[in-house]
């Protein structure tokens, strides 16, 4: 078996935003040239957000048609949902088995989202386990991760060992891929960390009405149009480092520190707006034609689960045998 990569994303609403694209997805289509990528939906964590099935199942399609839009490649890489190899599940909970209290308690996505008002239910707390599953199911040997993120695979390794100590050599110890220059934080319209969560994000999908209408809300200070404006730390010029170019982002910098030229935020955020619309074109393009033709996308996760399915079963009957338990495939007559 040669190098695998794993990583996903969870649907926990309908579009990939800025944050997602360069954060991860960027990196991600980098990989798949050097194969054993994989790729999947993280549909099941969705469910400590999402509580609506017909919800959970729009965001499920959505994401995937970003992932292809975006440039994911099912001829380069595994695209999958993560409820088409439900024994994740299973795996989660025999992991579970081994996972000390203390190390999920340590875990700073779980404090921080209480901190928000998430409820503080079961699924939530043992996040990381599931994550962990689905990164050793796949006997995946690195995760892209951002620096944030990067706890959740030091988790990963320690339950994967914990296993192996326990019971069996089962699982390679995956290492986190932290790629040089990636931005540690892309900021939302807020100015902090671009999240699904905290409602600043900027889907790379929506309309163009829904796009500017947030282009159009993101917080600045009260300098006036013809005031001078400092571009370091500035929510609008951060954005637009990320979509335009050098020469174009040196412009923007000169004008926001000159004075009484006319040039307010809101000529910068019109900026902003165009050459996101500029930058994604393309990308807007394929997905509006996947949206049409949703057998296409259906058919690329079929062939997704079916490519993953090997993998999955040799990790299964190696850690159902480790562990002493079997499972039994009952037909009827």
């Amino acid at each position: 078996m040669g190098l695998i990569t794993l990583s996903g994303l969870t649907p926990s609403n309908s579009g990939i935003h800025l944050g997602n694209y360069f954060g991860a997805v960027r990196q991600w289509i980098d990989l798949q040239d050097q194969g054993g990528a994989h790729y999947f939906i993280a549909s099941y964590h969705a469910l400590t957000t999402v509580r609506s099935a017909e919800v959970l199942s729009s965001n499920i399609s959505g994401i995937a048609m970003d992932y292809l839009a975006l440039g994911l490649d099912p001829e380069k890489a595994v695209i999958y949902r993560q409820e088409d190899v439900p024994e994740v599940c299973e795996l989660s909970w025999i992991l579970s088995t081994v996972t000390p209290m203390g190390l999920l308690e340590r875990c700073h996505a779980y404090k921080d989202k209480v901190a928000q008002g998430l409820s503080a239910d079961h699924g939530l707390f043992a996040y990381p386990v599931l994550m962990a599953a689905d990164i050793l199911i796949v006997r995946s040997h690195r995760v892209p991760v951002g620096q944030d993120q990067k706890q959740h695979v030091e988790v990963t390794r320690d339950i994967a060992g914990k296993f192996n100590q326990t019971f069996a050599e089962v699982f390679p110890i995956p290492e986190p891929l932290i790629f040089e220059g990636q931005a540690a934080k892309v900021p939302g319209i807020d100015g902090q960390k671009m999240s699904k969560s905290y409602g600043n994000d900027l889907c790379i999908f929506d309309s163009e009405k829904k796009l500017k209408k947030k282009v159009m809300s993101i917080v600045t200070d009260s300098q006036g149009v013809e005031d001078p404006k400092n571009p370091e730390g500035n929510t609008i010029c951060d954005l637009y480092k990320l979509v335009a170019t050098e020469d174009q982002v040196a412009e923007m910098d000169d004008k926001m520190r000159a004075t009484g030229i006319g040039y307010g935020y809101g000529h910068a955020k019109q900026q902003l707006f165009d050459s996101l619309l500029e930058y994604f074109a393309d990308a807007r393009t394929r997905r509006a034609k996947l949206e049409a033709d949703p057998e296409q996308v259906e058919e690329i996760l079929h062939e997704g689960a079916r490519r993953v399915r090997p993998v999955i079963e040799e990790t299964m009957d190696a850690v159902r045998s480790a562990v002493g338990v079997r499972s039994t495939h009952l037909t009827r007559d």
